[in-house]
């Protein structure tokens, strides 16, 4: 499934995150203050240009059963991920 990171908002509720854009050193602090910020039935797209595993790891236990993680795409250089915030 392809998907145009450029665009702000695809849907009511889902706002895009394209961390090819954020310095890495901010990238994570960057990503847990957008996770923090979103409302119960929010979404984030977040875009990147590898697999962030251990980013997802650090979410998980973080976040817990609070925070959905879906994969939309796992092409390499293109991976976009849903993180939904729990209502």
């Amino acid at each position: 499934m392809s998907h145009d990171c450029s665009l702000p908002v695809i849907d009511d509720g889902v706002y895009v995150f394209d961390a090819r854009g954020v310095a890495r050193r901010f990238r994570h602090a960057a990503i847990f203050g957008a996770l923090d910020s979103l409302e119960p039935g929010e979404t984030m797209r977040f875009c990147n240009d590898h697999d962030p595993l251990p980013l997802l790891a650090q979410i998980r236990g973080y976040f817990g059963t609070r925070v959905d993680i879906t994969y939309v795409s796992r092409e390499p250089g293109a991976i976009v991920i849903d993180f939904l915030v729990k209502p």
